[in-house]
């Protein structure tokens, strides 16, 4: 039940942000960083196709326009550190652990971190929280037994950003 509902929570977000205006994606469209377009692969069919991106083995939801914004009184956290950590759902159609790595394109920075909670199972839905430690450029990679998905996200942090936290726990 835990998990129907984190699914169903996340794709509300999802849905949610895909009304966000296109003013706030500005810096994105004149960036050099060749963020990654949606190819629609889904779970399974009731699953809705916008923002998902995937293979046979893995499946994510990408941000609206490749960006993922970190604004004042948007979703994410700012953590103790000044990283930045912001959900993301997975769906593992292989099964296996799910490992996520990253590493900034643009500028250099200490690698992506995620948080991968157990509790999840083999397969299906996983959360996680991927931990930015600056604004820029980022190719993330998720990986599940040998098979990979990589993706290029640009992360902007707009004045503040969120609420800062010392910590950005998944069940909340």
């Amino acid at each position: 039940m835990r998990r129907i509902l984190a699914s169903g929570a996340l794709l509300i977000l999802m849905a949610a942000l895909q009304t966000v205006p296109s003013t706030v994606y500005a810096a994105a469209v004149s960036s050099d960083c060749p963020v990654t377009q949606p190819n629609g692969v889904r779970f399974f069919d009731a699953d809705p196709a916008g923002g998902n991106h995937g293979n046979r083995a893995l499946i994510t939801s990408l941000w609206p326009h490749g960006t993922i914004v970190f604004k004042p009184g948007g979703p994410g956290y700012v953590l103790s550190d000044g990283s930045l950590s912001m959900k993301l759902p997975w769906w593992r159609v292989q099964a296996g652990k799910l490992r996520v790595e990253g590493r900034r394109l643009d500028g250099g920075s200490l690698p992506l971190r995620a948080e991968i909670p157990s509790g999840y199972g083999d397969s299906g839905f996983q959360a996680t929280a991927l931990i930015f430690p600056r604004p820029g450029c980022w190719e993330v990679t998720g990986r599940v037994g040998d098979a990979r998905l990589r993706f290029i996200t640009l992360v902007e942090k707009i004045g503040d950003g969120p609420i800062r936290t010392h910590a950005a726990p998944l069940n909340q």
